[in-house]
């Protein structure tokens, strides 16, 4: 085993590398395994059914592998697996899945802030920022280096595109499109992440070609099953060729675009004319 403060509590059934460093005060319960490297600061609890890769960070009173919050399941329940090189901050759950067999899954690399809650069922790719009090509900998708603001709450069943920003307190209901700004304060589609897109190395070209398919889905105006054939017809290359497969498996639809409205003119009240300029007016 590894360094293991003596107040916290281990199962002797736990498999933990030989380099882990567990804080006082944690509870790792049986059949948990966590990999080569990892760190859990006080008060985490690591119960069964749990799997954790290498050089995860677990912050105070995080709860990884707690039963579902469901209340016509009883169990028993699937488990619980987490990548390697991921932070995850005070205070976050992360449920078991509800089936045996099954997995909620939470890949490499994401940063889970302050009190995200992460439900049973739930599949987390990899490169995933997700702020403080962040909820997902269960059976939610978030794909590869999406963002989800503070206190963003995401609907069951929803699914988070790649590379998808979803604004603060934004209350999600449906798919969000990849590659697409979700205004947290409407909840609508606002347009392409044009800022996350370049900072993960997308190309100028590949970014026109995303604005045009872009254009096609939410400006069109065409039924949808005639939209996504002229999406696989005109994009069938890679990046945009995501925006076809994504919105083909949708179940729920994709959030609507915010429309801006009309420009109103307000008509400023003019000053009196005197008879000076009313002549002058005249003699123009």
């Amino acid at each position: 085993m590894g360094n293991i403060h003596p107040l916290a509590s281990v199962s002797p059934d736990a498999v933990i590398a030989e380099d882990c460093q567990i804080g006082p005060f944690c509870v790792v319960e049986s059949g948990v395994e966590i990999g080569p490297g990892c760190i859990l600061e006080s008060h985490v609890v690591v119960k069964t059914g749990t799997r954790l890769g290498a050089h995860n960070h677990i912050h105070e009173g995080a709860v990884l592998g707690a039963r579902p919050q469901h209340l016509r399941h009883p169990g028993p329940w699937g488990g619980v697996v987490i990548g390697s090189h991921n932070v995850i901050r005070e205070h976050v759950t992360i449920h078991r899945a509800l089936e045996p067999g099954t997995q909620t899954t939470v890949g490499d690399h994401n940063f889970l802030m302050v009190n995200v809650h992460v439900a049973h069922d739930c599949q987390v790719g990899s490169h995933v920022i997700m702020a403080n009090n962040v909820m997902l509900g269960g059976h939610v998708l978030v794909e590869d280096a999406a963002y989800l603001g503070g206190a963003a709450a995401v609907h069951q069943h929803c699914r988070i595109g790649a590379v998808a920003m979803v604004g603060g307190q934004a209350h999600v209901n449906k798919d969000v499109p990849p590659f697409v700004i979700v205004d947290g304060l409407s909840s609508l589609v606002v347009g392409l992440n044009l800022i996350g897109l370049r900072r993960r190395g997308f190309s100028s070209e590949q970014i026109r070609r995303l604005k045009e398919a872009y254009r096609l889905i939410f400006c069109s105006q065409l039924p949808w099953e005639q939209m996504l054939e002229e999406l696989q017809r005109q994009f069938p290359e890679q990046p945009t060729v995501h925006f076809h497969h994504f919105l083909r498996q949708t179940s729920r639809g994709i959030l609507n675009q915010r429309r801006v409205p009309r420009t109103t003119t307000i008509k400023l009240p003019q000053p009196a004319e005197t008879p000076a300029t009313q002549t002058q007016r005249k003699a123009g």
